[in-house]
């Protein structure tokens, strides 16, 4: 009898493939600069790299508070009471998903300290006084692309206050007052500039060098410490930014 050909016993092969994207951080570098405001920035000039496709950046999401709100209010006790604040927000473009490499991105930033202890509207004589001596922004990129050369620092600068602001503003040895009728630090403008082209994500670090006073109206009772903030900035490629 001939054996029946749709039951001859039939072959079957399996295989499998995997693929991964490898998250690449670039290392941070700190800069001093003590020229005014708009020569303190340092960008370096990108190398042109593959954009990443639209599907691979929202696979890859950059989590940012800063990318949500436009803005963002950064707070650090300095003290029982004693609050440092920085306050960060998109300047141009304001909408932060028209953030993308190729592009300048503008941000203003604010420093100002309250102390809780008494009324807002109190003398200086009653506050702890706060001076800031020194502000350094250094920053690294969340890329894409595996094997692409890492971009080191592309935004930073480092700066004595006191050079920022107009000559009059209350100020000592130990830096810029930040809590005076004047108000603190104000940079109502500042510039990221071109990105890797597979950049999704930047990080902002601040460090602030401070004088804080221990008890109000007491010169002897100072004491220097540094703050650290960091912002995380979602960075969005041309054809997602559009979407």
């Amino acid at each position: 009898m001939l054996a029946d050909p749709l039951r001859t016993p039939r072959r079957r092969a399996a295989g499998a493939v995997a693929a991964g994207l490898v998250l690449m951080t670039s290392l941070t570098g700190c800069t001093q600069i003590a020229s005014a405001f708009n020569g303190l920035q340092q960008n370096v000039v990108a190398t042109p790299a593959p954009r990443p496709s639209a599907s691979t950046a929202v696979s890859m999401p950059f989590d940012s508070k800063f990318t949500y709100d436009g803005s963002v209010s950064l707070s650090t006790d300095v003290a029982d009471g004693l609050e440092v604040r920085l306050d960060i927000w998109a300047a141009s473009p304001k909408r932060t998903q028209e953030w993308a490499p190729g592009n300048d991105k503008t941000f203003g930033f604010a420093v100002n300290v309250y102390d809780h202890r008494v009324d807002e509207k109190a003398v200086l004589t009653q506050k702890r006084r706060v001076y800031l001596s020194m502000i350094s922004i250094t920053s690294q990129v969340a890329q894409s692309t595996i094997g692409q050369q890492q971009m080191m620092s592309p935004f930073q600068f480092s700066a004595d206050p006191r050079t920022l602001v107009p000559t009059d503003t209350l100020r000592s040895d130990r830096g810029l007052l930040l809590n005076s009728f004047q108000g603190g630090l104000l940079v109502p403008t500042t510039t990221i500039h071109q990105l890797p082209a597979d950049t999704y994500g930047l990080t902002l670090q601040f460090a602030l060098q401070i004088w804080v006073e221990g008890a109000a109206n007491t010169d002897t009772s100072f004491t220097q410490q540094t703050v650290y903030q960091v912002l995380p900035v979602a960075i969005f490629s041309p054809t997602a930014s559009t979407q």
